[in-house]
């Protein structure tokens, strides 16, 4: 464990020393040259005193990476690490200055908390839904059963939408279990359209999907990328749209359909969860919330762009870091 008691220069000392130790090399050199000069010749004596003052010019270059270059480079690694959720917290082994030590702790403690306010998301969101799972469940087996029975038609169509009902609540838990694993950085990687554009085709026949630059990589896993173009294809699907088309450039993904596209007042909204125009066919407004959870857990963004004919959604990713 680092000892957080060890003394430290301050910054300003590390560059006030290094700025002064450079000048006073270079006078140093100054002064040994006109005494030395004269005994030695001019030439061996700036010869030696070159030496001398790369030598010692070279002390103070690594004195400078020790204490600042090292602590911040690490300092970037783990802050990297720490966004990929690929290490563990814990002190640098070395800070140099007592700026760079507070820096690294407030990352550290940033990242700490972050991790534990997603932890808790997770967990109330795990409890809530295997809470409300039980009696959904309940009232889905009982509207069943009843369904099962003679009951006359103004109690059958209650027991229908009791059924309705139930399947929503359904689909709604199991949403919000979805988005909320979307918010976990669990796809870094790199991949292109053509890996994932056989099984998106598969998973919605009923759309014709046509693809430019399909072997552009994109900082992103195939996995992450099905997910992505899967609630995409699926919006679209639900606004009518028979045609997907994907256009992929280096840190770049467009996606356009010629659905009905998204009106100006609900443009603003699409990505809030829970939104949705399509309530009455299945729609849990959780889709476009879901790309939007997993896209900034991996340090990219999705946004509507205008467009004359159905949705066009831009995706830009800012890359592995």
């Amino acid at each position: 464990m680092q000892r957080l008691g060890k003394w430290r220069p301050a910054l300003w000392m590390v560059l006030g020393g290094a700025l002064l130790g450079t000048l006073a090399l270079s006078f140093a050199g100054l002064v040994a040259l006109r005494y030395l000069g004269p005994d030695f010749g001019f030439r061996r004596a700036a010869l030696g005193l070159a030496v001398l003052i790369g030598l010692a010019t070279l002390c103070l270059g690594a004195l400078l990476v020790r204490l600042l270059l090292r602590p911040i480079t690490a300092l970037s690694r783990q802050a990297c690490d720490l966004r990929q959720g690929t290490r563990d917290l814990a002190p640098l082994p070395h800070y140099g200055t007592r700026e760079l030590r507070d820096l690294g702790l407030s990352v550290t403690a940033m990242a700490a908390a972050l991790q534990n306010r997603e932890a808790s998301v997770r967990t109330f969101t795990d409890h809530a839904t295997h809470e409300l799972k039980t009696p959904v469940s309940a009232i889905r087996i009982a509207a069943e059963l009843l369904s099962d029975t003679d009951l006359p038609d103004a109690d059958r169509r209650l027991v229908a939408q009791i059924l309705g009902a139930a399947g929503q609540m359904e689909a709604q838990l199991d949403a919000l279990r979805r988005v909320t694993a979307a918010r976990e950085p669990g796809h870094h990687g790199m991949a292109t359209l053509a890996e994932v554009l056989p099984g998106l085709q598969a998973d919605h026949p009923l759309l014709q999907i046509a693809d430019v630059r399909a072997d552009t990589p994109l900082p992103l896993a195939a996995s992450g990328l099905r997910i992505v173009l899967g609630h995409l294809a699926q919006n679209a699907a639900q606004h009518g749209a028979t045609v997907l088309h994907l256009s992929a450039k280096p840190a770049l993904l467009t996606v356009t359909d010629n659905g009905s596209g998204v009106s100006e007042g609900n443009a603003d909204r699409i990505f809030a969860p829970f939104f949705t125009t399509q309530r009455e066919t299945g729609g849990t407004g959780m889709g476009l919330t879901i790309a939007d959870n997993l896209l900034r857990a991996h340090n990219a963004t999705i946004r509507l762009a205008p467009s004359t004919v159905g949705a066009r959604f831009v995706i830009t990713f800012a890359g592995e870091g």
